[in-house]
């Protein structure tokens, strides 16, 4: 049985306090839902990408335990914060590998190593990345919905219960996010 959104948000708020048996409680009960956020973002990855899901999660969820300040509100913003940080985790990933490749921190790799990750595959995630951030600077919002629904899998209702607006404008957000978003990344590639 799945625990509830009230169950985990309670256990959120007790580990904000200091309460570190909630998170030994937590964990296993958010494992699920962080595995399937990192299966989404690395399902946009070439087949054989060095990082694997499991990495990912521990990756995250070693930046969210190791955060100074832990206020977590509900659920929905927990699963957010975790949505931010895999989506960094894969963006750093990706600008290192595309720095390796153009001789900085030249490491030996054998050849399969290197075929793994794609220059191309990692441009188009650094390009997400850079038009995410741009759009960030005119429309904030619009990107964080962007980050919540695309990158966490949060409903509509979820991302407005983090972002406080409604879902109306979470919708209106996300469209005009993809409108902008799509006119960037074809502009980047002209």
């Amino acid at each position: 049985m799945s625990p509830s959104p009230q169950q985990i948000s309670q256990l959120l708020v007790a580990w904000s306090n200091g309460d570190q048996a909630a998170l030994d409680q937590l964990m296993p009960l958010v494992y699920g839902e962080l595995r399937k956020m990192a299966r989404r973002y690395m399902r946009g990855q070439p087949a054989g990408h060095t990082l694997q899901t499991t990495a990912l999660i521990h990756e995250a969820y070693l930046k969210l335990v190791g955060q100074q300040e832990k206020r977590w509100r509900n659920r929905a913003h927990f699963f957010g914060v975790a949505a931010q940080a895999m989506r960094h985790i894969l963006v750093d990933y990706a600008r290192s590998r595309q720095a390796a490749k153009r001789g900085g921190e030249a490491l030996g790799v054998s050849l399969d190593e290197a075929a793994l990750v794609t220059q191309d595959r990692a441009a188009e995630l650094v390009a997400l990345d850079d038009a995410l951030n741009d759009l960030a600077e005119v429309a904030p919002r619009q990107s964080r919905v962007v980050e919540l629904r695309y990158f966490g899998g949060l409903s509509v209702e979820e991302t407005a219960e983090v972002l406080k607006v409604s879902p109306e404008t979470i919708l209106r957000d996300w469209r005009m996010a993809k409108a902008r978003l799509l006119r960037q990344l074809q502009r980047g590639t002209a």
